[in-house]
């Protein structure tokens, strides 16, 4: 089948990947464009244009969908799907409409659940006991179209956002190859979601990944988990921000001191620095300070000179 691809982060290289191996033909990427990444601020391709082109894929990235002459290109490809896997732009009806056999989107979650842009860290952040992959017609409103197959799995006790959607991107990819031969020939039909069970989650920011230690110590752990490895979990002590890189809700027998202490406050500084929050402490193992390397607690302790008492927000 003639495929038009669309996506942009490594989560969508499996699904280019297992599209290509099951011999069907990708006539083109769609990606975003080029921008300066990392602290060299160097100009570069997103993953899957990298990957495209590697390939010997024809690659367009558009500033924006929006304009006749980019939709005139995509009609251009006469695709019978558009296959779309965390692309990071909405696509409106005209571009909808051109495929012969529809618009097909991996979505990282098991919908209604979390519809919109980060999926696998709201399932973190919520602390669900699952997660999983929905393979789902689209349609204008966001995530809210039909769902033609789906793969449930529990999450790992030690997954983060990083590890959980390695695993689900690749998951999704065996989904994806699986169900397009179905819906070509009519035998998948899409359920229509229950808008009654939906949840959303908006865009993580940077600023998200500042932690709040007004909040239980169990939120901030599964925040490191939900912001691993992007934007991570970092604070401020004397005025530096440090990355939190491995942490743990503090044991009852190690917040014994808590009475009295204020969120944000250290109340042990050695081979774990336990920090007071909201409701419990959360217990550090591994930290990095601003242009340092990482370090663990212990290390840390010593050549920062952390002392119990003092405050980090």
């Amino acid at each position: 089948m003639r495929i038009v691809f669309f996506g942009s982060p490594d989560f969508a290289l499996p699904s280019l990947d297992a599209l290509v191996a099951a011999g069907h033909d990708v006539v083109l990427a769609v990606s975003q464009p080029a921008k300066p990444v990392g602290r060299s601020a160097e100009v570069a391709d997103p993953p899957v244009a990298r990957r495209a082109k590697g390939l010997g894929i024809p690659v367009f990235q558009p500033p924006t969908l929006k304009d006749d002459e980019a939709v005139a290109r995509l009609a251009g490809a006469n695709a019978d799907f558009f296959v779309v896997a965390a692309y990071g732009k909405i696509l409106a009806q005209r571009v909808l409409d051109l495929p012969r056999l529809g618009c097909v989107n991996v979505h990282g979650s098991v919908l209604p659940r979390w519809r919109g842009a980060s999926p696998v860290q709201a399932a973190l952040l919520s602390g669900d006991a699952e997660s999983g992959v929905s393979i789902m017609r689209m349609e204008a409103g966001m995530d809210t179209g039909g769902v033609y197959s789906v793969f449930r799995t529990p999450i790992g006790p030690d997954e983060d956002a990083g590890t959980l959607s390695a695993r689900l991107a690749r998951e999704g990819a065996s989904l994806l190859v699986a169900t397009l031969p179905s819906i070509a020939s009519g035998e998948a039909a899409a359920a229509p979601q229950d808008d009654t069970l939906a949840t959303l989650c908006p865009k993580v920011r940077r600023e998200d990944g500042q932690a709040d230690f007004g909040r239980p110590a169990i939120e901030l752990v599964r925040r490191l988990r939900a912001f691993t490895p992007w934007p991570g979990l970092f604070a401020f002590r004397l005025g530096r921000r440090v990355k939190l890189l491995a942490a743990r809700e503090a044991a009852a027998r190690e917040v014994t001191a808590r009475a009295g202490s204020a969120p944000g406050e250290v109340l042990a500084a050695g081979d774990e620095i336990v920090l007071a929050c909201g409701d419990g402490a959360l217990s550090v193992t591994r930290l990095q300070a601003e242009g340092r390397k990482p370090l663990d607690a212990a290390a840390f302790s010593r050549g920062e000179r952390v002392a119990p008492g003092e405050s980090w927000a």
